[in-house]
């Protein structure tokens, strides 16, 4: 049968980011993708003018309507918009019986608020000690855990907290640094540094749902989990050295990529 994941995320109309990337994603791995809404945003390539969140029940809606028909063996969450839909997600993920990838996205790459505020702490209370894995950059990681992120050292102890506080693993990315783009992933108290080569450009929209969406692509097809970000990773930087150089800000990656997997 033919692996299902699942995303749970927000829209984006120029197809770097969200649920777009995320279904690119899901069918460059060779994995039927699903799709639940929680917002509607007004972006391209240079900006983001709107964010609308979708009610919670309609969101849960969605999301009960694709479990009792095409349960995925994988599932990931992107932008979750506000409290409301962290919590009725949340309600519905302490039944979940397959892993969920929580990216938690905070900001969009325009520096628009994607989550509000107040939602923060239903999201560290809530979601988080119900994630498989936690995907978050180093301002979404020092927003989590109070720490300020300047090595990988700093990145491997934020990554820890994280795993202290209930969350199963967590990866740091480290697309914020300079040098090697290194990120660390933590299982516990065993951490693994994933380096590439750092690829120069401005093309780096929806690089976390994008990295994301791959890892949960390769944990519904049955990968361990350090394999499946490894994969992930190598995906990933091969997206972005090839991206197509689209739209007149910060272009998409390349989702054509193609996917290298560990023998």
């Amino acid at each position: 049968m033919k692996p299902v994941a699942l995303t749970i995320a927000g829209s984006d109309p120029s197809g770097g980011a969200g649920i777009q990337a995320d279904l690119k994603t899901f069918h460059q791995f060779g994995v039927y993708g699903e799709a639940v809404i929680t917002l509607v945003t007004v972006q391209n390539t240079q900006r983001v003018s709107r964010v609308e969140c979708l009610p919670a029940e309609l969101v849960l809606e969605q999301l009960q309507a694709v479990l009792e028909d095409i349960p995925p063996q994988a599932a990931k969450t992107g932008a979750l918009g506000n409290a409301a839909i962290i919590e009725a997600l949340a309600q519905a993920a302490e039944r979940f019986t397959f892993p969920l990838v929580v990216d938690p996205v905070m900001v969009s790459k325009h520096g628009a608020p994607l989550l509000a505020p107040e939602a923060r702490k239903a999201l560290q209370d809530r979601l988080l000690p119900l994630a498989y894995l936690v995907t978050p950059n180093i301002p979404e990681a020092e927003v989590l855990t109070g720490l300020r992120i300047r090595t990988v050292d700093d990145m491997r102890k934020a990554a820890e907290q994280l795993c202290q506080s209930g969350t199963h693993a967590v990866v740091v990315k480290g697309g914020h640094m300079t040098g090697e783009a290194v990120d660390v992933l933590c299982v516990g108290r065993e951490c693994h540094l994933l380096a590439t080569p750092r690829v120069s450009t401005p093309h780096t929209h929806g690089t976390g749902c994008t990295f994301s969406a791959a890892i949960t692509a390769a944990l519904a097809r049955g990968l361990p989990l350090r394999e499946a970000v490894e994969v992930a990773k190598r995906y990933l930087y091969q997206a972005i050295q090839t991206q197509p150089g689209l739209g007149h800000g910060s272009g998409p990656v390349n989702h054509h990529a193609p996917v290298e997997w560990i023998s």
